[in-house]
């Protein structure tokens, strides 16, 4: 089975910059029509080009910290592409915290920012899959959530708690949300990424020229992965040919999970 998602609509967060733009352009290359949605217009602007009416690319800015945003995002969706099969949830942010100090609110940030959007949002979407459905009278699959993660979820880093406690709260909602979605015949899977060339791991090489050398150390393949090599991955979780995959937390880090040392960089 081919991966197909020609003709399928896609909402794609965090898609100005890095991973979530590299998806969204796959995705469109793959025939689907591409909601791009960011904090960012000027990026969107810049990366997308001006909003084409009758072309398969649309772009929507806006803080989806909040719930009116959310909203707002389904119905221009809807109103461009009629309906929505497919969600990525890219959006995220990493920080460093201090594990001791009381004062660091970085844990309270990362959940706001990278876990209660995709919860929001996912919910949001599943309940308009399910209204597509009724309007159905087969049994094909309505609809998939892909949430993109962080095999920091697995791993120890101090600098990284709250980011690490984040990614392993969304691990878990991708979990508990593919159970309760799954009669609806709603898929919901998780990319957890290692070290990829996103606009936050540039400014951190840019910043700190030995990272790099760190990084390629604890990775078995001894690189960096471009964000293009994980495109293949979502489009895989988007299509009907991972139709009886729900729940799953696939791993992309080059081995990085195979090793063992504790104070490694892992995102």
């Amino acid at each position: 089975m081919s991966f197909s998602i020609s003709g399928k609509t896609a909402i794609v967060t965090g898609s100005s910059t890095g991973i979530g733009l590299a998806i969204g352009r796959q995705f469109v290359a793959a025939g689907a029509n591409v909601m791009f949605a960011d904090t960012n217009e000027a990026a969107l602007v810049n990366e997308l080009g001006p909003k084409v009416e009758d072309s398969n690319i649309r772009y929507f800015a806006g803080d989806l910290r909040e719930r009116l945003t959310i909203a707002n995002l389904l119905s221009a969706t809807i109103d461009a592409f009629d309906d929505i099969d497919i969600l990525v949830n890219g959006a995220r942010q990493v920080v460093q915290s201090d594990p001791l100090d009381p004062e660091d609110d970085s844990l309270e940030l990362l959940l706001t920012e990278n876990l209660l959007p995709t919860l929001r949002l996912s919910q949001q979407v599943a309940r308009r899959m399910i209204k597509q459905g009724e309007r159905r009278d087969d049994l094909a699959p309505l609809g998939a959530i892909i949430n993109l993660s962080s095999i920091a979820a697995r791993r120890t880093h101090p600098e990284l708690l709250a980011y690490s406690v984040a990614s392993a709260a969304l691990d878990q909602l991708t979990r508990s949300l593919s159970v309760s979605l799954a009669p609806h015949r709603i898929r919901v899977n998780s990319i957890a990424f290692g070290s990829v060339m996103s606009a936050s791991m540039r400014s951190t090489l840019k910043d700190n020229r030995s990272y790099r050398a760190d990084i390629e150390e604890h990775t078995p393949l001894c690189r960096i992965a471009s964000p293009t090599e994980l495109t293949e991955a979502a489009q895989f979780l988007a299509s009907e040919a991972s139709g009886f995959m729900t729940g799953q937390i696939m791993t992309l880090d080059g081995g990085r999970t195979l090793l063992d040392p504790v104070a490694a960089p892992v995102h």
